[in-house]
């Protein structure tokens, strides 16, 4: 049997924290470890009790979240940060995205799909609640196939999908294609773009308006 998901909270308000530690306490495979009230607090408590993953409010005293995300992430790199906030608009969350979360999701998320994200990123994929990835995709952008774009229209269409936080297998479904052929098209998009991680995968695709 696998061992529970360790999970850090990282929220300046206590009603808040209790109330993630009940959403979460009733999931057998998820298990809160400590928590913290700023991101200072909780760059210290992360390097302490090396969690799977870190549930990073945004908005904090002292150190807010996007500081401590790129702290713990020069210092951690194998971190995985999922950012809980209020703000769903498409700079907040690129900001976010920079500094090296691999998922954002808005405080009024359900516990099911809370339990979800956990998972996914645990996993190695990112995930975005589906508010978010509306306000992330469904902006018009220019064409971003160019002489100086690497990646072929299949590649690029596996790209924005992995962006979204599908899973190979998904992606596989949704594109028609095999599951190896998806696998294949991933490691040639990180080799083309000297991209090591699905994070950074996810944050050239926002950065280039995949989508």
């Amino acid at each position: 049997m696998d061992e529970p998901i360790k999970v850090v909270i990282v929220d300046d308000h206590q009603v808040v924290l209790e109330g993630f530690i009940a959403r979460l306490e009733r999931e057998p495979d998820i298990n809160v470890i400590a928590t913290a009230s700023n991101g200072l607090e909780a760059v210290e408590v992360v390097k302490v009790h090396q969690p799977d993953v870190v549930l990073m409010d945004v908005s904090m005293p002292i150190m807010n979240g996007i500081e401590a995300t790129q702290l713990l992430k020069e210092e951690m790199p194998e971190a995985k940060v999922l950012m809980l906030t209020m703000h769903d608009n498409r700079e907040y969350i690129m900001k976010v995205m920079q500094a090296g979360a691999v998922g954002y999701m808005l405080k009024e998320i359900s516990a099911e799909k809370m339990v979800q994200a956990i998972k996914t990123v645990k996993q190695g994929s990112t995930y975005f609640c589906e508010s978010v990835t509306q306000t992330l995709f469904s902006q018009e952008v220019a064409p971003s196939h160019s002489k100086t774009n690497p990646l072929s229209r299949r590649e690029e269409s596996v790209l924005k999908l992995v962006a979204q936080g599908s899973s190979s297998k998904k992606i596989a479904q949704m594109l028609n294609i095999s599951y190896r052929t998806v696998e294949t098209h991933r490691q040639n998009i990180k080799h083309k773009l000297d991209l090591h991680s699905t994070a950074e995968l996810a944050k050239y695709a926002l950065e280039n308006g995949l989508g």
